[in-house]
C-alpha cells in the first residue's frame, strides 16, 4: 500500500458526503486494484493458493461445466480470481456473464462483493439490491465454501450473503436506516449461530450509529457465552465485549491471523467509539489500516470511520 495522490486527482471523484466513489478502473496501474478513501493505491496481492485448495476450486469449476452450469463455473472462477487479490479481473469476469444471464441472482451477489473490496459502494448496493429482488419468493440455497471451514460446513446461503452484504454496503456509506432493514432480512434468513452473529453484529453496529442505543441493547439478548460457532468467534466475541460479558483488552492478539485482527480490531474501536472514546477508536482503526490487510470488512469500516473522523477535523 502506497500514496497515490497523482493518480487519485485523475482518476477518482468522492462524494464525501456518504463515501462514494467513482474509479476509473480501466485507467488504473496493472498492480493496483483501487484507490482506498483515503487515497492510497491497493495494490494486488498475488498471494499463491495451498495446492489443495487450488485444485479443489479447479475441481469445482469443472464440475459445473459438466453439469452445464457455465454461471455457476463462471462464479467459481471469480471467486478463485479474488482468493489470489484481482479483484478487478473477477468483477470483469462476472460482469461479461451477467450480459448472457442477466436474471442470475448469484453472479449480482458476487460482483457485489468484489464492488465493495473495491471501494465501488454505490456500485455494490446496485448489484446487492438486484439479486434481492431476484430471491423474492425464491427457495433459498447453500453456498458452498471456497475456503473450508475446519467441520468443511457452510454457515451460509445466497439469500443471507446477498443481505449480509447489502446491509455492509449501506453501513459504510453511512446509511444506516437501510443498513438494518437489510439486516432484520438476513436475520430472518439465517439458520445457524453463525450467520445470525454475524447479521447481529453489524445490526448492533447500525442501530448504535443511528442512536438507538437502547433497541441496540435489547437485540443482544439471544447472545449467549456458549453458542453453535464454527467461523464467526470473532463477531461472537465483540457482541459479548458490547453485551458486557466479555473483557475487550483480552480479544486483541498480536498472534492471531490478519483477518481476525482486522475483524477483532474494527470491532473494538467502534466500542470505544460509541462509549464516547474517539481519540482511542481513531488509534485502532489507524492500527488496523496500517497492518494492510485492505480487503477485509474489518479493514475497510476502518478506513471509512478513518476517513469520516478526519473529513470532520477538515471541516472544522
Amino acid at each position: 500500500m502506497k500514496y497515490c495522490f497523482t493518480i487519485v486527482s485523475l482518476l477518482l471523484v468522492l462524494n464525501c458526503s456518504n463515501k462514494t466513489m467513482d474509479i476509473d478502473f480501466e485507467a488504473l496501474p496493472d498492480d493496483v486494484q483501487t484507490i482506498s478513501l483515503l487515497g492510497d493505491s491497493l495494490e494486488t496481492n498475488s498471494a499463491m493458493l495451498p495446492q489443495t485448495l487450488a485444485e479443489r476450486l479447479d475441481s469445482l469449476i469443472q464440475l459445473e461445466r459438466s453439469m452445464d452450469s457455465e454461471s455457476d463455473a463462471i462464479i467459481w472462477e471469480a471467486r478463485y480470481l479474488g482468493y489470489t487479490g484481482q479483484y478487478r479481473r473477477s468483477v470483469d469476469l462476472l460482469s461479461k456473464r451477467i450480459k448472457s444471464d442477466p436474471e442470475n441472482p448469484a453472479l449480482y451477489r458476487h460482483r457485489g462483493h468484489r464492488y465493495i473490496t473495491l471501494r465501488a459502494f454505490d456500485r455494490a448496493i446496485k448489484d446487492l439490491k438486484k439479486a434481492a429482488e431476484l430471491i423474492r419468493g425464491a427457495e433459498d440455497i447453500v453456498e458452498q465454501d471456497g475456503l473450508p471451514n475446519d467441520l468443511n460446513k457452510p454457515t451460509s446461503t445466497l439469500h443471507t450473503n446477498i443481505w449480509y452484504h447489502l446491509g455492509l454496503a449501506y453501513y459504510l456509506t453511512e446509511q444506516y436506516e437501510k443498513a438494518q432493514q437489510a439486516y432484520v432480512e438476513c436475520i430472518n434468513a439465517s439458520t445457524n449461530d453463525d450467520m445470525l452473529t454475524a447479521a447481529l453484529y453489524w445490526y448492533y453496529m447500525s442501530l448504535r450509529r443511528d442512536g438507538q442505543d437502547e433497541f441496540a441493547g435489547k437485540i443482544l439478548e439471544p447472545i449467549e457465552a456458549e453458542m453453535d460457532i464454527i467461523e464467526n468467534d470473532s463477531y461472537h466475541k465483540l457482541l459479548l465485549v458490547f453485551k458486557g460479558q466479555f473483557n475487550p483488552d483480552m480479544i486483541l492478539d498480536s498472534e492471531s491471523d490478519a483477518l481476525s485482527n482486522a475483524t477483532i480490531g474494527y470491532g473494538i474501536g467502534n466500542w470505544h467509539y460509541i462509549n464516547g472514546r474517539t481519540d482511542r477508536a481513531n488509534e485502532i482503526w489507524q492500527e488496523v489500516y496500517d497492518a494492510g490487510n485492505w480487503a477485509s470488512f474489518g479493514f475497510i469500516a476502518s478506513e471509512a470511520d478513518l476517513f469520516r473522523l478526519d473529513k470532520k477535523v477538515s471541516d472544522r
